[in-house]
């Protein structure tokens, strides 16, 4: 800085005397504004152009401007009218410039094509009846309504303004006939012009109340506060006034009014827009005013925002109200997760117990889940019948009571068809601990073996795991395991007789007779093996031995333990044909079992 200061002292010092020096000087400390004035002053106008549009572009406008008038004054108009064109001034010094010379002046307008332009030239030289031709082919409807305006043609100024929609022309026409006095027309034109707060003050003072309300709807929050402000204290059309607070969302204030005036229609649609961060106090009067008028789904939900859970769900209960998905979201949203732990999960647990009253046991199940009790999660669960969800969600959880209950209820789906249902019931018996229960299902396997299928073979493999269940039990030296250990070894020993029977007939058939004969002694062999089948075993050997009389007499032995239509379940279709023959007695003979098809499925998934 003080190099330039210098600088500048030497130039003042011999401004007149060295020019070049002068320039340099400029340059050097790049002024290149000084350096364009100095351009100018010396008459260097190319060098003064040249510095404006490259170094010193802040002052090109009044340079181009400078230069035109330089041009002016040499008589250079044409080129004048290009540089006042570049600094953008032409609007202005064109015309004057040209003020002499009109048809030079109309030739370059007309050149320029600027209508507007000319039609303002026009009307500044009081010929407005060329102004208006020229406004009208410029399409400058605010120009047109204000030239129709000061020369008292209102007609034709309100047809501009109401067939073209101009809001400049409409607002202007409307200053005209609000200075008139002409009310009703200067509020519809306002209105068309969107400037809804002048039309609000000539209703408020002018009275036109229905008009207003109309206004205050189209209008910005701050017209309709103070147009519901004007019918409050006028006391009339309170629920335009409740309407208006509404609209412009101030609720509260749209609350105590309805309250006060007691405009319950207003209530509801005010109410529909209530939200947890409205007043507790009015969330809380309004939900009380929706139970007296008996509109519970409202008060809930006014409840939830209010955040009273807990009478929320009590209605809920109280009045057999449904709790959707989205309600128990609310119920148990992010804003409950403040309440203490104890607390919401006693809330949860009452949403999950209407839940399940209401039958949505899933939406039970979920709540019950989040409260942290699983074990009411899974009867929930188990009381949807939903399989595929009730084995996945004892899989997740992993606990020893939730396997056990599992298992229980796959018990009760027909696993002798469904070889996965078998395996999961095992799995998770197995999973849980439950030996005793593992060694339960096991007897019903066995039991269905022999009865479906006379499977003897599986039912031992069945009693034989089911023994080995009761052994690993922690309860096993209980007098009441000791017994159950001692019935199923005794039903064990008795399949084991008949199976070596069954086993042993190929090779001698004697010692296989002998043996059923020796079971049919046995206390106690109905149901480890049923009479019925060693009975159908002396038969079948009998007729095949063609001692019909034993084999007839072995049957009659077999009607006196079940009825004559069972018979037909232990004998083979081929003896009681042949005995028929022989005897010419008639049995209802069909297939053992017509589930026997069946057999193979369930055996494998008993290995």
């Amino acid at each position: 800085m003080h190099n330039q200061a210098v600088v500048y002292l030497l130039f003042d010092t011999f401004k007149g005397i060295h020019k070049c020096n002068a320039e340099r000087l400029y340059k050097s400390c790049r002024r290149f504004d000084l350096l364009n004035s100095f351009y100018q002053a010396s008459g260097q106008w190319q060098q003064a152009l040249e510095t404006a549009e490259t170094l010193d572009r802040i002052h090109l406008r009044t340079t181009y401007y400078s230069y035109a008038r330089y041009l002016e004054s040499m008589g250079d108009k044409t080129s004048a009218l290009t540089f006042y064109e570049k600094s953008e001034t032409h609007r202005v010094e064109v015309p004057r410039m040209l003020q002499d010379d009109t048809a030079s002046l109309e030739a370059y307008v007309k050149e320029k094509n600027d209508k507007c332009w000319w039609a303002q030239y026009l009307e500044s030289q009081s010929d407005m009846d060329s102004a208006l031709h020229f406004y009208n082919l410029a399409e400058d409807y605010f120009s047109l309504v204000r030239v129709y305006c000061y020369m008292e043609d209102i007609q034709k100024a309100s047809e501009i303004a109401s067939d073209t929609g101009d809001r400049a022309a409409s607002y202007h026409l409307a200053r005209y006939y609000e200075g008139h006095d002409d009310i009703k027309q200067a509020v519809h034109f306002y209105t068309r012009a969107q400037a809804y707060n002048n039309a609000i003050r000539l209703c408020k003072e002018n009275g036109l109340d229905d008009q207003l309300m109309n206004l205050a709807l189209l209008s910005n929050p701050e017209d309709m506060m103070e147009a519901a402000c004007y019918y409050e204290e006028k006391g009339t059309n309170m629920d335009r006034a409740v309407a208006l607070y509404h609209k412009a969302g101030y609720v509260s204030k749209a609350l105590e009014l309805a309250f006060s005036t007691q405009q319950f229609s207003a209530l509801q649609l005010i109410a529909e827009d209530l939200d947890e961060n409205s007043d507790p106090a009015l969330l809380a009067r309004c939900s009380d005013f929706f139970i007296t008028h008996s509109q519970y789904d409202k008060a809930v939900d006014l409840l939830v925002a209010a955040r009273k859970y807990h009478q929320a769900v009590e209605l809920c209960i109280s009045q057999s109200l449904t709790i959707t998905e989205e309600l128990a979201e609310k119920l148990t949203g992010t804003d409950s997760k403040d309440l203490p732990d104890e607390t919401r999960k006693e809330l949860l647990q009452r949403i999950a117990e209407c839940c399940m009253r209401q039958g949505n046991y899933h939406l039970a199940t979920k709540k019950y889940t989040q409260a942290g009790n699983k074990l009411k999660a899974m009867s929930a669960l188990l009381k949807s019948g939903d399989t595929e969800k009730i084995v996945f969600f004892a899989n997740v959880s992993r606990q020893r009571e939730l396997f056990i209950m599992a298992a229980n209820y796959l018990q009760s789906l027909d696993w002798r068809k469904n070889p996965e249902i078998l395996k999961t019931i095992i799995a998770f018996y197995t999973k849980g601990r439950a030996a005793e229960l593992l060694a339960g299902f096991y007897e019903v396997c066995a039991q269905v073996e022999i009865d479906d299928f006379q499977n003897y073979e599986k039912a031992l493999h069945a009693l034989t795991e089911a023994h080995k269940c009761i052994l690993k039990s922690k309860d096993s030296s209980a007098g009441k395991h000791e017994a159950r250990l001692a019935d199923l070894q005794h039903k064990i020993n008795l399949i084991k007789k008949f199976v070596q029977a069954r086993g042993l007939y190929a090779q001698d058939s004697s010692e296989a007779v002998r043996l059923c004969e020796a079971l049919l002694e046995e206390p106690n062999l109905d149901p480890a093996v049923r009479i019925g089948d060693v009975f159908g075993f002396l038969v079948d050997h009998y007729c095949q031995q063609g001692n019909f009389n034993m084999a007839s007499r072995k049957l009659e032995e077999l009607q006196k333990h079940v009825s004559s239509q069972k018979v037909r379940y232990y004998v083979s279709p081929v003896s009681l044909k042949a005995l028929e023959k022989e005897t010419g007695l008639t049995f209802n003979h069909t297939d053992h079992n017509p589930e026997v098809q069946d057999e193979d499925e369930v055996e494998e998934d008993l290995d």
